[in-house]
């Protein structure tokens, strides 16, 4: 043990995976997972976005996201609606993780890396690369596919295609 932690805990590192999870994918819980191995607590956070109608409420997010990631012992699921730095700040967080997709995805997740680091120097953000096998998936193409009945089974767990199922009336489009 270094000298500078010698007669105390040692630091804990928190990372905040921030995101809608509307609903959350394959994709999502792929982060997850890797995140959970690299940091001691992973606190994956639901954006609150009052600018948006979600799909489901971010309570039901909440719940389905600690029903699929139970099994993780350091994720915890919260939520917030403020700047994500002031909730970092409120949790202890160092690390941003982020999921990317595509150079799409990179060069939004860059401007707001720059953004948030220009808000607050000790937060960094960590860029995930997504397993390939996700790379075309989003919350949005499963909401598409479930309104019209289609299969799911393999872009969300079952708990969320089940609750897509509820949402949309377990068959019919819904405008």
């Amino acid at each position: 043990m270094s000298p500078k932690h010698a007669n105390h805990e040692p630091e804990h590192r928190i990372a905040v995976y921030p995101g809608s999870f509307d609903p959350v994918t394959f994709g999502h819980l792929d982060i997850i997972r890797r995140a959970a191995k690299q940091f001691d607590r992973l606190i994956v956070a639901v954006l609150n976005n009052t600018s948006k109608s979600p799909l489901f409420s971010v309570d039901e997010r909440k719940e389905l996201l600690a029903d699929v990631t139970r099994d993780l012992p350091n994720v915890e699921i919260d939520s917030f609606r403020d700047l994500l730095v002031r909730y970092m700040r409120s949790r202890r967080a160092q690390v941003i993780v982020r999921g990317i997709r595509s150079v799409t995805d990179f060069e939004y997740e860059l401007q707001m890396a720059s953004t948030n680091r220009q808000l607050d120097e000790g937060i960094e953000t960590v860029f995930m690369m997504t397993n390939p096998k996700y790379s075309y998936l989003s919350s949005s193409i499963v909401k598409e596919i479930a309104r019209f009945s289609g299969p799911v089974q393999d872009l969300v767990p079952p708990a969320i295609e089940a609750a897509l199922h509820k949402k949309f009336g377990g068959g019919t489009a819904k405008p």
